[in-house]
């Protein structure tokens, strides 16, 4: 671990120029450019809670800010982890000319995915501060208490779960390119396994609740709702779990990227 850090250290300029240069990519040509980050989740939660709260008739209490606690985390590790995924072969070119630690192409893509969904919290904070002036929804069941300082620490959670899956994802892809095309349809089914657009009210006593226990992102997920928007400081054993998920990830992430990682080469 010691040695990835030092590493890291030593290519940190080279990490902050490619996710700059991701920035420059992503949103070229766009004249609103990164306000998109913004606007994206704020319009997709306004369709969103209009379709599901007139359609579905789901009984929750300002439904986009609940949809926007779940969504950012979630497409947070969906875009970390897709993009990661083709890293390595997609920065082939590079590999291939000069060395650079390998490691480095999944991690900035799951740093600039951390950086986007930075931006994307703007979102967030728009739909509360509107909620809270009572512009819509109900500012009575928004709970904004201090312990919305306590938002970093989900985040964090994510962004390793993220690193170490997002390495086990690069490492795959290299040899089966099939991955990607699983992976994505997989992404889908997790999304509907995870409580972003229902509440976990609905499946609870039920036998679909004994899978979403299996899903690491509904730990995610509920803590960043409990410290943002319902006031609540998680316990030591929801925080000793989501640790526990996130390192466990991130330690089989580093030990099946170091093991496949000289073959790489061969294969790109």
């Amino acid at each position: 671990m010691k040695a990835y850090l030092t590493t890291f250290l030593k290519y940190k300029y080279l990490l902050h120029n490619l996710i700059s240069r991701d920035l420059k990519v992503k949103y070229r040509r766009s004249t609103l450019g990164l306000l998109w980050s913004v606007l994206n989740p704020l319009l997709m939660s306004i369709v969103i809670s209009i379709v599901f709260q007139n359609f579905f008739k789901f009984d929750v209490p300002n439904f986009a800010i609940y949809y926007l606690t779940g969504s950012l985390i979630f497409n947070f590790m969906n875009e970390a982890t897709s993009s990661a995924m083709v890293s390595i072969v997609g920065n082939a070119p590079l590999i291939k000319k000069v060395y650079i630690p390998k490691y480095i192409f999944p991690l900035e893509k799951v740093m600039f995915a951390f950086v986007n969904m930075l931006f994307s919290m703007i979102a967030l904070v728009i739909m509360m501060g509107v909620t809270k002036l009572g512009i819509i929804g109900s500012a009575a069941d928004l709970n904004i208490s201090w312990t919305i300082v306590l938002f970093f620490i989900p985040m964090l959670y994510t962004l390793v779960f993220s690193l170490g899956l997002g390495l086990i994802l690069a490492a795959v892809n290299v040899y089966f390119r099939d991955v990607g095309h699983l992976y994505s349809v997989w992404t889908m089914a997790w999304m509907y396994l995870t409580p972003i657009i229902y509440p976990i009210s609905i499946v609870e006593g039920t036998w679909a609740m004994n899978i979403i226990r299996l899903n690491p992102m509904y730990y995610f997920v509920t803590y960043f709702r409990d410290v943002v928007t319902d006031g609540i400081v998680p316990g030591l054993k929801m925080n000793l779990l989501c640790m526990g998920i996130s390192l466990l990830f991130l330690v089989l992430g580093l030990l099946v990227f170091k093991k496949k990682q000289d073959r790489f080469i061969l294969f790109i």
